[in-house]
């Protein structure tokens, strides 16, 4: 990770990814605050935008269009993303309760959560149907539900104000643009529809929805949901294929149980947007305005950020606070379905397609605001250079992970003047995955390893780089031992060194205890940027190496490769149209930090050759072991299991900044077809998987295990083959 120019000092945290934190995100990667911290808590790695979600249902946009990748907003702004739902606040220990994770501390903190809709007291809701907010989750399972391609679709929609209105329009466009022949009802408590809105707009919208063949229920509720029914309060059940909750807004049960002042489960904020404890603020849906009471609409969300973020520096500083004053009222566009809208402000009412126009242009305006970022300026050569300073800096930022360490050309050019080892009891040198030395039973296996950030969340930091200096240990046929830690520091606060210290001593003693060994200390420095490595040990009564692979046995791979190319392009900022980045790196990380224990435990006892797969990419480890061994070997590329998105990546020039070193030291023997999925194969993985050389008689018994054991990626990829050192990749 960069280095930062001040020490850190403050932690500021962001609770939920709402429009208001989105839009401070990318004010604050602008101008940010020396010496802050910067963090967002979210559930998912990305937020919908809720203008345009009618027009995803509609079927106008693709999803990527209307979701704000905050993984790929927080890298921009340099903040730390944490994947979890906040459950509440502890007022007096300063810190964010978090469902997947301990406590996370903060100094000035801000809340954005939004709200839900949804009706949990109704029997069978939360089996049978679905809540509108949050609107994620309701996106993915309309996708659903639109791919089962139903004849004639029942929907169910509880809630007929605007939203539920504007929604079952959007549905029936969407289905009868598939063929079907929807039936849509809409529930609603009140004696009338759209109890909310101008007396003209309403008329409109009614027209439509009338033209739309929907149907409404007035003055009664659900009473009931079953898997393909709704029973109403007035005894009637509906048919319904898919229900969905439109009323029931509500605030998030928590936040009335953090000791801040609420109304109705809401956080009450005055004008500055300071909740009743000073340090706390909050935003958008989840707050209500005590000096103006306003509804829940978006677009005071949007329009809090400026001042939101004024008073989160004044809050860090001392500085002096602004106020917000909402508008009275604001322009209301309704859309109808098709490619049109209905306005309503004022009690006015218009309609048409050039206000869809309208509608679109001014959501889409929103949108570009997090499409593309700048990239980080390379510093400027100095005039004179010596030669070779642009060719050693390189056309890219470097990557964090494996794809920071030295090539393989180099390193094996430097390892090449060691000597051989002279004690006896040192059994090998140079080029295993790990030394092994004799010891009193069997032999000990020692390694380190050491990782240049690539995530500014210390603690996720410290659990991959845990997993992976075991997976030289596991690759070995070892069981883990003892660890010692080696930590790098940036420049930070005391109150901040101890609370990255204890994220990263407390995860990392985690992982290594899961794997049966002991952390037992280690070593701590300040420097420019966080590096984390481990020092461990294993025992093994039969070591698997890398030499020892025959022809005919079977290749295995236990992990999708991938994540140098998905890392670098997050470090990019790297935009490519029907791909959600953050979706990608999150997908990557929860593989990365799969321990290869489990895996290595099946594997060792049968591998004749075993590695494992990281900075020198699949291909380059798999001809260290062909190498080894004195044989050869065929892969079949389509069976080499890739990352989401990563095949993606590389075909839009995404790259790790070691893939080309990597690719230079060794094409010469690989045979392949071009194309992305090649490149992929000298991509430098962090955290990789096995790769092991099995007997092929064995090879579907020992998968089944894998798979038995949780590693549903585990094929086969290859065979070993006579010959000299070579690997030949087909597409067969």
């Amino acid at each position: 990770m960069p280095a930062a120019p001040f020490p850190l000092v403050r932690d500021l945290v962001l609770v939920g990814g709402g429009h208001a934190h989105a839009l401070v995100l990318r004010s604050w990667a602008m101008d940010p605050l020396p010496g802050v911290r910067l963090t967002v808590i979210n559930p998912g790695p990305a937020a919908p935008y809720t203008g345009m979600l009618p027009g995803l249902i509609a079927g106008h946009y693709a999803r990527d269009e209307i979701m704000i990748d905050l993984v790929r907003l927080a890298r921009y702004a340099g903040a730390r993303v944490i994947l979890s739902r906040a459950t509440g606040l502890d007022l007096a220990a300063r810190c964010v309760l978090l469902n997947n994770r301990p406590p996370l501390a903060f100094d000035v903190a801000s809340v954005d959560i939004g709200i839900g809709s949804g009706l949990p007291d109704i029997p069978g809701y939360d089996e049978h149907a679905v809540a509108a907010k949050p609107l994620g989750h309701y996106a993915d399972a309309w996708e659903a539900f639109v791919a089962r391609k139903l004849p004639a679709p029942r929907l169910v929609i509880l809630g007929a104000g605007v939203g539920g209105v504007e929604l079952a329009l959007a549905s029936a466009h969407r289905l009868r643009a598939g063929g079907a022949e929807p039936q849509i009802t809409l529930i609603e408590r009140a004696e009338a529809a759209l109890p909310n809105i101008g007396r003209a707009a309403r008329a409109t919208l009614l027209r439509h929805a009338q033209a739309a063949g929907i149907a409404f229920r007035t003055g009664t509720t659900a009473r009931a949901i079953g898997p393909g029914t709704v029973t109403l309060s007035s005894g009637e059940t509906l048919p319904s294929d898919f229900t969905l909750a439109v009323a029931g807004t509500q605030p998030q049960p928590w936040l009335a149980q953090t000791g801040l002042a609420s109304l109705d489960g809401f956080l009450v904020v005055g004008p500055t947007l300071q909740t009743s404890d000073p340090a706390i603020f909050a935003a958008g849906d989840c707050a209500h305005l005590s000096h103006a009471p306003r509804p829940k609409a978006g677009v005071f969300a949007v329009r809090e950020a400026p001042v939101l973020l004024a008073n989160l520096r004044a809050a860090l500083t001392g500085g002096p606070m602004r106020a917000y004053h909402p508008q009275r009222d604001y322009l209301k566009l309704v859309s109808t379905g098709g490619r049109g809208a209905v306005a309503d402000k004022f009690g006015l009412r218009s309609g048409g397609g050039w206000l869809w126009r309208l509608k679109d242009r001014i959501d889409r305006r929103f949108m570009a605001m997090f499409a593309d970022y700048p990239a980080m300026p390379a510093p400027a050569l100095p005039d004179p250079a010596p030669q070779g300073l642009a060719q050693a800096m390189g056309d890219k930022p470097l990557c964090g992970g494996c794809g920071a360490k030295v090539g393989p050309a180099a390193l094996r050019a430097a390892l090449a003047s060691l000597p051989a080892p002279q004690r006896p009891d040192v059994l090998s040198g140079p080029g295993d995955d790990a030394a092994l030395l004799r010891a009193a039973r069997g032999v000990q296996a020692l390694t380190t390893d050491h990782l240049r950030a690539f995530t500014n969340d210390p603690r996720l930091m410290a659990r991959l780089a845990a997993v992976h200096a075991l997976g030289d240990i596991w690759a070995m046929g070892a069981a883990p031992q003892a660890a010692l830690a080696q930590i790098t520091l940036p420049r930070l606060s005391e109150p901040l060194q101890t609370r990255s210290l204890a994220e990263i001593m407390e995860e990392a003693a985690q992982v290594f205890r899961a794997a049966g060994a002991d952390l037992v200390g280690g070593h701590t420095s300040t420097g420019d940027e966080l590096t984390i490595g481990f020092t461990v040990t294993g025992l093994a009564d039969r070591p698997v190496p890398k030499a020892g692979a025959r022809p005919g046995d079977a290749i295995l791979l236990t992990k999708a490769i991938g994540s140098g190319t998905i890392l670098a392009a997050e470090m990019a900022l790297a935009r490519v149209p029907g791909l959600i980045l953050g979706e990608a790196v999150v997908t990557c990380l929860a593989a990365m930090a799969r321990p290869l224990g489990p895996a290595a435990e099946i594997l060792a006892p049968v591998a004749h050759a075993m590695t494992d797969v990281t900075g020198f990419g699949l291909a380059g480890h798999l001809l260290e072991i062909l190498q080894a061994s004195g044989v050869s070997a065929r892969i079949d590329l389509r069976a080499v299991p890739m990352l989401p998105g990563a095949v993606v990546l590389a075909g839009a020039g995404q790259a790790s900044s070691l893939a080309p070193a990597n690719r230079a030291a060794i094409d010469w023997l690989v045979d392949a077809p071009p194309g992305p999925e090649t490149d992929l194969l000298f991509d430098p993985q962090t955290c990789g998987g096995l790769l092991a050389c099995v007997p092929a008689d064995q090879a579907d018994a020992l998968l089944a295990r894998l798979r038995a054991a949780g590693d549903g990626v585990a094929v086969r990829i290859g065979t070993v083959t006579e010959g000299p050192p070579k690997l030949v990749v087909s597409r067969s």
